[in-house]
């Protein structure tokens, strides 16, 4: 796919957005000309992200300090983005936390059940409260971040492991449900993306895993999948050229999303970019 991306059309909320994937979502949406609403918990980090943003020309983008676990604030952010620019069009949730770091016979159950709130019940949240504000608008289009252990096992990271597969299996099902409302949601792995999360890893040491950790060190060494792979496969998957692509879970630095649009048909007709259960006679065997 040649075009730009254009989102001129589009009035955008965009959670997460004061740093890391959400800061390159909310870049690459003013670059395409789309007018967008960041928000996120700490208020002078948001503040910073803003200005930042104006400092290199975008007028079209405010602010709003919001938590994802609150259904409250999650509707200030969206009624921001309504009265500031008018109807809302497109959502992209970009929140998250690693949570606790070892085994499950290390980790604090209750730290444990925060990361599964903050990721997975605030990306419920985030969803539930954009279809409700796009069903009234007459559609839209929603982009979730899921990530690390959606596709595989993560140990040590079973919160987050657990909480970012169960985004990619809310956006399967909602992606199903909305579909008569035209809604079209998908979510994204973004790679191994530097940001401070990794900070907690390395703070970890051997409760990370060996395996892990030194793949961290080596990732940060050699700077990791930029921040804007991800934020530019999200304002692509909110765009109107990703039209009639949803349900699916996009590895953004590896699978060849600019060319989704020529294989739509392909796309809608199987289960391709999507998480399924695997039987014997799909690895040759014949015992089943």
């Amino acid at each position: 796919m040649s075009e730009q991306i254009d989102l001129s059309s589009k009035n955008i909320l965009i959670t997460g957005g004061s740093m890391g994937l959400g800061y390159a979502a909310a870049e690459a949406c003013l670059q395409a000309n789309g007018r967008v609403v960041i928000c996120a918990r700490n208020q002078s980090e948001l503040d910073a992200a803003v200005n930042r943003l104006k400092a290199e020309g975008y007028q079209n983008i405010v602010g709003i300090p919001a938590d994802v676990t609150k259904q409250n604030e999650v509707e200030l952010a969206l009624n921001q983005v309504e009265s500031q620019f008018g109807p809302l069009n497109a959502v992209i949730h970009a929140a998250g936390i690693y949570g606790p770091i070892g085994t499950i016979t290390d980790v604090n159950p209750q730290e444990w059940f925060k990361a599964i709130e903050i990721n997975l019940f605030g990306t419920f949240l985030v969803l539930r409260q954009s279809c409700l504000y796009l069903k009234k608008n007459g559609g839209g289009r929603i982009a979730l971040f899921s990530g690390g252990g959606a596709a595989s096992p993560f140990p040590n990271y079973t919160g987050y492991a657990c909480s970012k597969i169960g985004v990619v299996r809310l956006t399967e099902t909602t992606a199903i449900e909305m579909t008569p409302h035209n809604i079209e949601i998908n979510c994204i792995a973004p790679g191994f993306v530097i940001t401070r999360l990794h900070q907690q890893t390395l703070a970890a040491g051997k409760l990370a895993g060996d395996q892990f950790l030194e793949t961290t060190k080596a990732q940060i060494e050699k700077g990791g999948v930029p921040a804007s792979v991800g934020g530019s496969s999200a304002a692509f998957l909110i765009s109107d050229q990703a039209k009639g692509i949803t349900g699916k879970f996009v590895a953004a630095p590896y699978d060849g999303w600019k060319d989704w649009p020529e294989h739509l048909e392909e796309l809608k007709s199987t289960d391709i970019f999507t998480l399924r259960r695997i039987i014997p006679k799909e690895r040759g065997m014949d015992w089943q």
